[in-house]
């Protein structure tokens, strides 16, 4: 048994939400359906409307900047007492990474707070940052999962694929799993009752990060992992990260254009996937926002947006 599941017996679960540039625009079923399971988990969710981008879009370009941006929302959530829950991997690392780098390097941090100081902000260092999935797995854990699972998803072959950011770098990340052999997000997914089919490529990225500077070298990344999962028999990409999202998915017509193939696949985030499994329906997931419709697979899983879950 995880120790961390143990202590969420004993306390209540309750972050600072961070939503990042990305969620509230172009992924709102993504907040809509981890809204449904955090609120299923008894997770709080507390939204905090003077957080802004984490830095992640400056970062190779003005890393002091960026950290900065980082350490302010880190600090916005130091004064609730509270640690920040993620939903974006980008944005997670980016977080992540500065509260490592400041907590060891007393230079940085001085130089970050002098800067802070202009809005009566200070950095301490007292706060983590953790995505949702890694909340899941750490303090709800594989086995509660399993146990309130009320719709059977009948081995649903899919293909995991979780992003460059959330694992590495792995020191910054405490380690929480080998991003060289990892099974955390494969662990999720399989609690679901779908199946987290290997497939090659796996580890390739999206293409996302060099997307305003080279499209086709993006399209052509994504394109040839599109390709991969197609020929291992998934029927839906499985998402953790709204920009991963963008390519596989919103992308995805401008990429079988390019690449003259046809793909047609699903890209479902996995809170849609574990609310489905919860016996939530897809209209209370914001599936209706999904542009590639997963229609076979609800189908196949006996699921009606018009009943309501429970």
């Amino acid at each position: 048994m995880n120790p961390r599941v143990d202590q969420m017996s004993k306390e209540k679960l309750k972050f600072a939400f961070y939503l990042g540039c990305t969620v509230p625009v172009r992924a709102q079923n993504y907040e809509i359906s981890a809204r449904v399971v955090a609120k299923h988990f008894g997770i709080e969710l507390v939204d905090i409307p003077e957080f802004t981008c984490c830095g992640f879009p400056i970062k190779s370009v003005d890393q002091r900047s960026s950290l900065v941006m980082a350490a302010r929302n880190l600090a916005l959530a130091e004064k609730q007492g509270l640690d920040i829950l993620t939903l974006c991997t980008a944005c997670t690392g980016t977080q992540v990474e500065a509260n490592h780098q400041l907590k060891h390097d007393a230079k940085k941090l001085a130089e970050v707070n002098a800067i802070l100081k202009n809005e009566d902000l200070e950095y301490k260092g007292t706060v983590n940052v953790r995505h949702l999935a890694r909340v899941l797995y750490e303090d709800i854990g594989i086995e509660r999962i399993k146990q309130e699972l009320k719709v059977d998803l009948q081995s649903l072959p899919v293909a995991g694929h979780p992003g460059c950011h959330f694992l590495k770098p792995s020191e910054a990340f405490e380690n929480f799993d080998d991003p060289e052999n990892p099974h955390v997000y494969n662990d999720l997914i399989n609690a679901t009752g779908a199946v987290s089919n290997p497939y090659s490529e796996q580890e390739l990225c999206c293409g996302g990060a060099i997307l305003g500077i080279r499209v086709d070298a993006a399209y052509a990344m994504a394109g040839k992992k599109l390709q991969s999962v197609k020929e291992s028999g998934s029927e839906a990409m499985i998402l953790i990260c709204p920009f991963c999202n963008v390519m596989y998915e919103q992308n995805q017509k401008k990429i079988e254009k390019e690449l003259e193939q046809e793909f047609a696949m699903p890209c479902i985030y996995y809170t849609q996937l574990l609310g489905l499994a919860l016996g939530y329906t897809p209209d209370e997931l914001g599936f209706k926002i999904n542009r590639v419709k997963p229609i076979k697979i609800l189908e196949r899983i006996g699921v009606i947006s018009e009943k309501p879950a429970g």
